[in-house]
């Protein structure tokens, strides 16, 4: 799009928490970052939440007709609620009056909307979901994909995730030739099942990845690699089971530091380095998974996310739209499509 400031779509009613959280969180991201949102919803309740936050900000809003519920089949409830928000926010991209979505609601109908409105980028079998974990090196990430988009993955599917994932991890992470390693039960080559052993000689073999080899679970945090793929079904145990450890190591630090009257003190003299902590743990901090695969830029939160998630919802968004993340993807297959032609 021509516009010097990205547009991004944001599914106002999806979400434990819409539309007041989504809106608030949206609010500041018209305010800090450079970037346009454009509120999908209900006029008469967006409007009402506007002015709960702001009156200064100004925002458009976009009217929308319902919502696709928690406990709806995607698929038919896309086609039954053709004026749902997730759609009407899609339909922005595809006609490019948007350059993002940010939905928290439904994660499998924005993924269906995705595949229905946006379409898949040529030479991707699958999507996929890359969740950003923090790792035990201050300001090194790492991308996990898939983490819930497809339960079960073929090898073909995996080393593509690879691919896209260090587009991810070079372009919006700012990670200088990413290492991708291949979640396993152990480090040799022969280790895992049937697909993990075929997937090991695909990533060998796969030109536009740095293939370092097998991660196994204690290996995901250690800043050891950049980018790990598994299939969505393992990843997405491992995303949950990471929050609730950072959850409970959080809470743990709650309870234990103030115990005592040196814990009292300490805890006040501590406090700036409880929130650094803090904002290397939280998963509201990354904001949700960028869908990688499809023709457009599709970020899915978590559905309990508050303001403070949105808000980094909507800035990977942007910071995915500016840096042309499907645009990468879809040219890299273009060329592994031309150089086989070729016989190359």
């Amino acid at each position: 799009m021509g516009a010097t400031r990205a547009r991004i779509a944001i599914d106002a009613m999806g979400g434990d928490h819409a539309p007041d959280e989504i809106v608030a969180g949206a609010l500041r991201a018209q305010a800090e970052l450079d970037a346009d949102v454009l509120l999908v919803g209900d006029p008469d309740r967006l409007e009402a939440s506007i002015k709960n936050h702001s009156d200064s900000v100004p925002v458009e809003i976009i009217p929308s007709e319902g919502l696709i519920e928690m406990n709806e089949e995607p698929i038919s409830a896309l086609r039954r609620k053709r004026k749902a928000s997730i759609n009407v926010a899609m339909d922005l991209v595809k006609k490019k009056k948007a350059d993002a979505v940010v939905s928290a609601g439904h994660s499998g109908a924005a993924m269906a909307a995705a595949l229905l409105r946006l379409g898949r980028i040529p030479g991707i079998d699958r999507p996929a979901i890359g969740g950003v974990f923090p790792t035990i090196i201050a300001g090194k990430p790492v991308l996990v994909l898939d983490v819930g988009a497809n339960v079960d993955c073929r090898p073909a599917f995996l080393d593509q995730f690879a691919t896209m994932g260090t587009i991810y991890s070079e372009y919006v992470l700012g990670t200088e030739a990413p290492k991708v390693g291949l979640l396993n039960i152990g480090e040799e080559s022969c280790k895992g099942n049937e697909v993990s052993v075929q997937t090991y000689q695909l990533l060998e073999q796969n030109p536009h990845v740095d293939f370092i080899g097998n991660a196994e679970g204690r290996d995901v945090l250690s800043g050891q690699f950049d980018v790990i793929v598994c299939d969505g079904f393992t990843g997405n145990i491992l995303l949950k089971f990471a929050e609730a450890v950072g959850e409970v190591a959080l809470q743990i630090l709650r309870e234990e530091l103030p115990r005592g009257i040196h814990g009292k003190v300490g805890t006040g003299i501590l406090k700036p380095n409880l929130r650094r902590i803090k904002q290397r743990m939280d998963h509201a901090e990354h904001g949700g998974g960028l869908l990688l695969g499809v023709a457009g830029v599709c970020i899915i939160s978590h559905g309990s996310s508050q303001a403070p998630s949105i808000f980094n919802a909507i800035r990977l968004a942007k910071e995915a739209a500016d840096n042309q993340v499907s645009q990468r993807i879809q040219s890299c297959y273009q060329q592994t499509v031309t150089a086989a032609s070729n016989g190359e």
